[in-house]
């Protein structure tokens, strides 16, 4: 069984469960504990006990902890990526990568702790002096998703520790081993005892005592909508600060002037790359009606070609969906969608491979309309639609129309439509020429509308969540 770390010591429970691959459900990977209402609270009163001191920690310290363990996870790229690739599903080439984003991300703010910076700004009035700096915002909880094992959880993580906060940690049910590998990885690397807590379990029990917690002076968040309210709600009235990352239907625009080899790549990679289990995937493709036809005959080709299996079969272009409920949910999308008027194009029905995993060939229904449900909820698999429009202006209207907000793209030759687009689409986040999946890690990520609540995530703008702002008046 692989324990808890709670105060700086690794912590069994009575109850554990199995790891699963979903390649192959035989393949128990790891026992994992599960913390209850108990160790939840401990795990609390641990990161509380700590705040002070770490508040108060040099800054050489910090950074050469966060310095440790990016150094270790880059170090150990290839077998924590064969570790990710196996309990969550992505290709081994993709979860080394994401293995390689969280190690960058470690290194970056291990940076950042010595780049803090305050203000000295002159007072009105004569003689008196004004300082504005940053503190930490005390103990931070993080409630993190499935689908980036790592990545997500370092992006949250670092940054936390870099400016002086504690953290207790709930990783997604599914992806325990990586959360785990990350613990052993600080832990090592000399996070003092009650600073850095990672508790696995049901949201129900460790995620509700986080929220019901006044102790907890932040919760960052990243998960689906309904939890992102429950959240909101709860935190409400402990006045805590909260960050919500909470999906997309994010559009790629492809206008009658785009390279169609670019626009099909940029389909191709961001809506069904990582199985399509990604919060920017581009899941709406709308187009424009001179060249729907050439791009949809295209792009329905080289999804038909793309191959399902084993996350670790080198031959494999696509991995399986994360587990049943997804896969179920996948296909129900996929029915409706062709019950209301949708045309499947390509894939769309469950593979057969020498191990019994939850394989899904990606699907594209064309013939679709911006009110059908495809269209207006996020699948969260590799499942995309298209939608067919007469020219730019009615593109951009319905790339617009959703209560989604979190990234677009467009594909285009156009320095008019790309700038214009750059403008007017309401998201956080805009792509020209390139998938909307895929942002670097030092840059801001975030969106508008109901993706995203709170400051952005990632670079230096993560300050503006993980610390607040002090402003102190001198007099001589």
């Amino acid at each position: 069984m692989k324990p808890l770390l709670i105060n700086g010591a690794w912590v069994t429970t009575s109850h554990a469960t199995g790891n699963i691959n979903p390649s192959d459900v035989s393949d128990v990977i790891d026992e994992y504990a599960q913390a209850g209402r108990s160790e939840a609270q401990a795990a609390i009163a641990a990161a509380a006990d700590a705040c002070e001191m770490w508040s108060r920690s040099g800054l050489q310290q910090r950074h050469d902890i966060l310095q440790c363990a990016g150094q270790e996870i880059l170090a150990r790229k290839d077998e924590l990526g064969n570790l990710l690739a196996r309990e969550e599903g992505k290709i081994l080439s993709e979860a080394i990568a994401e293995v390689t984003r969280a190690g960058r991300i470690f290194l970056f703010y291990a940076g950042e702790t010595l780049r803090l910076r305050g203000e000295v700004i002159a007072s009105v009035r004569p003689g008196v002096g004004v300082e504005v700096t940053r503190e930490p915002v005390g103990v931070v909880g993080i409630i993190a998703p499935w689908n980036f094992p790592i990545a997500i959880p370092a992006w949250k993580i670092a940054p936390a520790l870099c400016y002086g906060n504690t953290v207790v940690f709930k990783p997604a049910e599914l992806v325990p081993g990586c959360a785990w590998a990350l613990a052993d990885i600080l832990h090592r690397s000399g996070v003092p005892a009650g600073v850095f807590n990672l508790v696995t379990g049901p949201g129900a029990v460790v995620g509700q005592t986080m929220l019901e917690d006044a102790r907890i002076d932040a919760i960052t968040f990243t998960g689906s909508q309904a939890t992102g309210d429950r959240v909101a709600a709860a935190s409400l009235p402990h006045q805590r600060k909260i960050q919500l990352e909470m999906g997309g239907k994010n559009p790629l625009v492809i206008l009658d002037d785009a390279d169609l080899e670019i626009a099909v790549q940029c389909a191709v990679d961001g809506a069904f790359f990582s199985t399509g289990q990604r919060c920017t995937a581009s899941s709406r493709l709308i187009v424009t009606e001179r060249v729907h036809d050439r791009f949809v005959g295209a792009l329905a080709e080289r999804v038909s070609a793309l191959r399902v299996g084993h996350a670790l079969d080198a031959s494999s272009d696509i991995g399986p969906v994360v587990d049943a409920a997804q896969l179920a949910q996948d296909l129900d999308h996929i029915a409706v969608a062709r019950a209301q008027g949708g045309v499947l194009r390509a894939g769309g029905e469950v593979v057969e491979r020498e191990t019994n995993g939850y394989f899904l060939q990606p699907a594209l229904v064309t013939e679709t309309h911006p009110d059908m449900r495809i269209n207006r909820e996020e699948v969260f698999g590799p499942v995309a639609s298209v939608v067919r429009v007469r020219d730019y202006d009615e593109a951009l209207a319905v790339a617009n129309d959703t209560e989604f907000g979190l990234c677009a793209g467009i594909c285009t030759t156009s320095l008019k439509y790309s700038s214009d687009f750059k403008k007017k689409a309401q998201v956080g986040m805009v792509m020209v020429n390139l998938p909307t999946a895929g942002v670097d890690y030092h840059v801001p990520f975030g969106g508008s509308k109901r993706s995203s609540y709170g400051s952005r995530e990632q670079g230096s703008y993560a300050a503006e969540f993980f610390t607040r702002v002090k402003t102190a008046y001198t007099s001589p």
